[in-house]
């Protein structure tokens, strides 16, 4: 831990020129891959740190007073932001990392008048879920918010860390509107504008809400495909309860969730059935091949060059015997 925090206190330090390189150090063969990546993933690690001391500076300097509180007399916000926020993989690892770096940043809680000695976050949920299971305190600043401060504090503290997917930010934006918050309200707290704001909002409402949370969170889906997927589920078409009934469904990635749902939804076209008219010698006539809306008739000039013409000029003849048929 304590090695952690000297490497963020040399990031954070001012930058200098490097020291010229030895000869030897020229010389030395190229880095492998494999320690290239491990590097990227402890730089990304120290950046991490480094953005969230720099957010714990700026709170500092504002004058707020870090407590520690007991994390199960910590409520969540009314209003849930984050889809698959406590569970999986990426939950673990974030439990790990808090587990060997200890939390760096206050989470943002108000004092509950309904419940006194309770508290209820503004932002920091991930936080409190992590250090609840580590059986250790948290590190809050306590404020007398309103609702409508604490859904813009919630909004903007994952807006500017740049944790929510598209999902999660518009279904959280439709249910704030539920609740009677104005679009004002959620511009500020999502940092959109008012065209963008709406879009969002009617394609939350679009959707089943079980879907999307079936699905969650999604990270690398965008706009473009929820609303594919969107115009797919209210063809009145419920595969899709189907689909996330399996009971392996919710082992997947949320991404693979997506992706099987919307795969399901796309209706591809039917393979037309396909025959072959045979003479009684055996040697193929045609191809025949028949679809829902067509059939097409395919004949291979170069087995029966004369066959083709002679077809195409008896065609009325065999349409009119066709009509006579149903008369009859």
């Amino acid at each position: 831990m304590n090695k952690r925090r000297d490497q963020l206190r040399a990031m954070m330090a001012p930058i200098t020129a490097p020291p010229a390189q030895s000869e030897d150090r020229l010389a030395r063969p190229p880095v492998a891959s494999g320690s290239l990546k491990a590097m990227g993933l402890s730089l990304k690690s120290l950046s991490d740190d480094a953005e969230e001391a720099q957010a714990l500076r700026a709170q500092l300097a504002s004058g707020a007073h870090v407590v520690e509180l007991d994390p199960h007399l910590v409520d969540p916000s009314f209003i849930r932001d984050r889809l698959d926020d406590v569970e999986g993989e990426d939950f673990e690892a974030f439990k790990a990392g808090i587990s060997e770096a200890g939390q760096q940043v206050p989470i943002l809680v108000r004092p509950r008048t309904d419940a006194p000695g309770r508290y209820q976050a503004a932002y920091g949920h991930r936080r409190v879920a992590a250090l609840r299971s580590l059986g250790r305190s948290v590190r809050a600043i306590v404020r007398e918010l309103s609702d409508e401060e604490l859904i813009v504090a919630q909004g903007k503290e994952n807006t500017d860390r740049k944790d929510l997917s598209f999902i999660e930010r518009a279904l959280f934006a439709a249910r704030l509107e539920e609740r009677g918050f104005t679009r004002a309200a959620l511009m500020s707290a999502l940092s959109v504008q008012k065209g963008n704001l709406s879009t969002m909002i009617s394609l939350a409402r679009d959707l089943p809400e079980e879907l999307i949370i079936a699905i969650g969170a999604a990270p690398k889906i965008g706009r473009p495909r929820w609303e594919q997927l969107a115009s797919l589920a209210n063809q009145g078409d419920a595969k899709w309860r189907d689909i996330i009934s399996d009971p392996t469904f919710p082992a997947l990635p949320s991404d693979t969730r997506f992706e099987r749902v919307l795969n399901a939804l796309i209706r591809r076209p039917e393979k037309p059935a396909t025959y072959v008219v045979k003479a009684s010698d055996g040697k193929q006539v045609a191809r025949v091949e028949r679809g829902k809306d067509q059939t097409r008739l395919t004949i291979d000039n170069r087995l029966d060059p004369d066959f083709g013409a002679y077809l195409v000029d008896q065609l009325p003849e065999i349409y009119a015997a066709f009509n006579r048929r149903e008369d009859a």
